[in-house]
């Protein structure tokens, strides 16, 4: 079976990887059709020998359509999901707007793929360090079943979007040429700093990104009550985020049995030479779907510990590609329709 599927925020960095990654896993489509805003209505964009013209995102084009990946924000998803399921359309949303509703699956397809079969037409992806971080943490936790952790991501100026991309690489222009560097778009230069802020902070001193680490992974992982403690830092590179783990487990862990674990896990390469300088870091990993774990050791403070990092792209991993895996689980599982109401 061929789908009519459709992109919407299609002219943005994770769209664009849509796209792509569309074409190259072989998805089978009939018809693509990238949706966005009036504005960039009437665009076209071309990958490989297909040319698209970006349609405006309207409630009525989803009758139209089978499934679609949304990424255009949480304020379009709540506007425009609803009628896209009422329309008989499949979505997969990459914003944060239903990750916590109780009738919403939130999937790493790789760890959870079988609460696919409980969806009632929305499927939502997952924050970008939340899934990269579970990428490295999930085969951990089912070798010695995971107590709480404590993570600092690293995260790339790519999960800010364009405008991220583009003030740090003129900030480091200028700052090459001696000329003033110019803030515009973060509250902060990036340029060769690192801001402990990533999304607004709440009244309990941790920001938006923060929580969600803990709420997602609670219920990607079925642990409502883990604890963990997060501190998210923008940091100057363009793409893929790094994050610190420390977990504690309730059985007794050992390094060898972890390494094969990660060895194992789909979606990951275990790179941990330490003494040859062997270790993942977000050039070798942008662009790339595995994500990477490494600096493998035991915890010093937690009993039952690891200390770990990963890195992962967020455009991909983070984003687009795990979107991208739901959809092809939802076709295996024959799941890609809306469910009859009751």
């Amino acid at each position: 079976m061929a789908y009519r599927v459709g992109i919407v925020g299609a002219t943005g960095a994770v769209g664009q990887e849509f796209i792509r990654l569309l074409h190259e896993r072989n998805f089978p489509m009939q018809e693509l059709r990238l949706l966005a805003s009036a504005r960039s209505a009437g665009k076209t964009m071309t990958y490989g020998e297909h040319t698209f013209t970006v349609e405006e995102t309207t409630p009525e084009v989803f009758r139209e359509l089978d499934v679609a990946l949304f990424s255009a924000g949480g304020s379009i998803s709540e506007k425009f999901v609803p009628a896209a399921v009422e329309a008989g359309c499949v979505v997969v949303d990459n914003s944060s707007a239903f990750r916590m509703d109780p009738s919403v699956p939130l999937v790493v397809p790789e760890i959870n793929a079988h609460a696919l079969s409980e969806h009632t037409g929305v499927i939502a992806n997952p924050n970008c360090s939340t899934a990269i971080t579970l990428m490295g943490l999930y085969p951990l936790h089912q070798k010695f079943k995971l107590r709480r952790f404590t993570a600092a991501t690293y995260q790339a100026t790519s999960g800010s979007g364009v405008e991220g991309m583009e003030e740090l690489q003129r900030q480091v222009e200028s700052y090459a040429k001696g000329e003033t560097v110019k803030t515009e778009f973060y509250p902060h230069q990036i340029a060769f700093n690192l801001l402990p802020q990533v999304d607004q902070f709440l009244d309990n001193g941790y920001t938006k990104e923060e929580l969600k680490m803990l709420n997602e992974s609670r219920k990607i992982m079925g642990l409502g009550d883990m604890a963990c403690s997060v501190t998210c830092v923008r940091v100057p590179v363009f793409r893929a985020h790094s994050i610190a783990i420390n977990a504690e487990f309730f059985e007794p862990v050992d390094l060898e049995e972890a390494r094969q674990a990660i060895r194992e896990f789909p979606g990951v390469e275990l790179l941990d030479e330490p003494a040859q300088a062997q270790y993942p870091m977000p050039l070798d990993y942008s662009g790339k779907n595995d994500c990477g774990v490494g600096r493998l050791r035991k915890d010093m403070a937690f009993d039952n510990g690891l200390a770990f990092w990963v890195v992962g792209d967020q455009l991909l991993k983070g984003a687009a590609l795990n979107a991208v895996q739901i959809a092809e689980k939802l076709h295996e599982m024959d799941m890609l329709r809306v469910p009859a109401k009751a």
